[in-house]
Formats: structure tokens, sequence, C-alpha cells
């Protein structure tokens, strides 16, 4: 999933810069951005959240079967907050303590 929000970022004028699965303890996404002041956060979001969908159900098709019949594969909200002044070395640090790798 790594590559592919990258990817994805890439076409968005956006810099993934860490990202990390906290899906055991409180089933989330941490993701560190770079935007550009031109791109709508919604927009980015909503992009991300399709294209993964798609990628994640085709993938794991087998798998998901048993336990995934929505028609939805992510929740509709989603948080964003502003680094403000705190460095990219304590945010960094902040999303690798969370969750899983990948």
């Amino acid at each position: 999933m790594l590559e592919l929000f990258k990817r994805i970022c890439k076409t968005q004028k956006c810099l993934l810069l860490e990202c990390k699965a906290d899906l055991g303890k409180k089933d989330h996404i941490h993701l560190l951005v770079d935007m550009a002041p031109d791109v709508a956060i919604s927009r980015l979001v909503n992009t991300l959240k399709t294209i993964s969908s798609r990628e994640i159900r085709k993938e794991f098709a087998e798998h998901l079967r048993p336990f995934y019949w929505k028609l939805v594969f992510w929740k509709r909200g989603y948080s964003v907050v502003s680094a403000g002044g705190a460095s990219l070395a304590v945010l960094k640090q902040y999303i690798e303590e969370q969750g899983y790798d990948d």
C-alpha cells in the first residue's frame, strides 16, 4: 500500500513523507503528506480512498469475500491536522511509533 499511496500522492502534486497503518489498535492509517498549496485536501483524500479501495479489493478478493460485503471499503470520515511548528522529524517519529509497517 505504501507504494500505491506514494504514486497517488505524486499524481496529485503531493509527496508522501511517512505512512503507517494502525489497523490492530485503532483501525486507521497515518499519512504525512507535503501538499502543494493549490491541492484540495478533500480531493486528495477522496482519490486516496477510491484508488486504494479498488486495488485492495482486487488484490485480496478471495480473502475479503467472507468478511467484506459493503459497497464502500473505507469509512466516510477522515482527520487532517496541519503540522504547525512541529519539525518533520517529530512528526515522522510519531507516525513511526503507530501500529504496523506498511
